[in-house]
């Protein structure tokens, strides 16, 4: 009997150890051991390859290329002062907009900074700073038939062109009405400026910029507002790179260079003020 007692003491002894190393979730190695992804930081990772990713598209005035060939605009330059401030560069790739999530969680991108509207889908698939601008979706038509389009009901009969994956889509499909999805924001107001399409839906501070007098779109206008909305910067899910940004957006605020950087591309009266 004691021979027995001692066997089966032996056995529970081993058993517990057994578990206790199958228990650990983490291996020497810095890996997840039950899911077998690294359990490295997002900040880490982006200071260990050196590079900030950027995931973007050309929309003027948050991030368009300038007459050397230089991403700027107000996304561009507080991102690149963001990537400065972790002690990385930035680097700048233009995605198309209905992938940025895949592209993302792919790692070919390390957030997505391009006047991207916190709707529910971005905030459930995305670690997003806090909200920076304030925006709305717009609808442009040619200037000489605006005076017909002052109201949602009168839409229904037009022909729309958005950016596929954008917010300017989605108030589309809200009010039922068909669009034809194209890569950019850009792309939508040249299908308006060809006649291809009647209309186009962007965002009211790219409509600010590049529609109207003094524009590359001199003939065309932006009539009913659709809604009003808030952009932020998202990240990978539970990465701590979020955290830094709202601290970095805070420090500019208060010292004025974020301002001051607004100003530079006449975006200062949507900036909200950051804590």
């Amino acid at each position: 009997m004691k021979k027995l007692i001692a066997l089966l003491l032996t056995m529970m002894m081993a058993l517990s150890l057994a578990a206790c190393g199958s228990d650990s979730s983490k291996s020497d190695s810095g890996t997840d051991a039950k899911s077998g992804e690294s359990s490295e930081s997002d900040m880490a990772y982006v200071k260990d390859k050196g590079t900030l990713v950027i995931g973007i598209t050309d929309f003027e005035p948050m991030d368009f290329k300038d007459d050397g060939g230089e991403w700027v605009g107000f996304d561009a330059d507080m991102a690149k002062a963001f990537a400065k401030s972790l002690g990385v560069e930035a680097e700048f790739v233009e995605i198309d907009w209905d992938n940025k999530i895949m592209e993302l969680d792919g790692k070919t991108i390390d957030c997505v900074w391009n006047g991207m509207t916190l709707t529910d889908e971005v905030t459930s698939s995305m670690e997003c700073s806090k909200a920076y601008c304030n925006n709305a979706q717009v609808v442009i038509v040619p200037s000489d038939k605006a005076d017909k389009y002052q109201d949602t009901d009168s839409l229904s009969d037009l022909s729309f062109a958005a950016e596929a994956g954008s917010a300017g889509e989605a108030e589309l499909q809200k009010l039922n009405i068909e669009c034809t999805p194209v890569k950019a924001q850009s792309d939508a107001l040249m299908e308006v400026a060809a006649g291809t399409s009647d209309a186009a839906v962007i965002d009211s501070l790219m409509a600010a910029a590049m529609v109207g007098e003094g524009t590359g779109y001199e003939k065309l206008t932006y009539t009913v507002g659709l809604n009003s909305e808030e952009y932020g910067v998202g990240f990978r899910k539970g990465s701590d790179l979020a955290a830094s940004l709202n601290d970095f957006f805070a420090s500019s605020y208060a010292d004025g260079t974020m301002v001051e950087c607004a100003e530079k591309y006449g975006v200062q009266a949507a900036v909200i003020e950051q804590k």
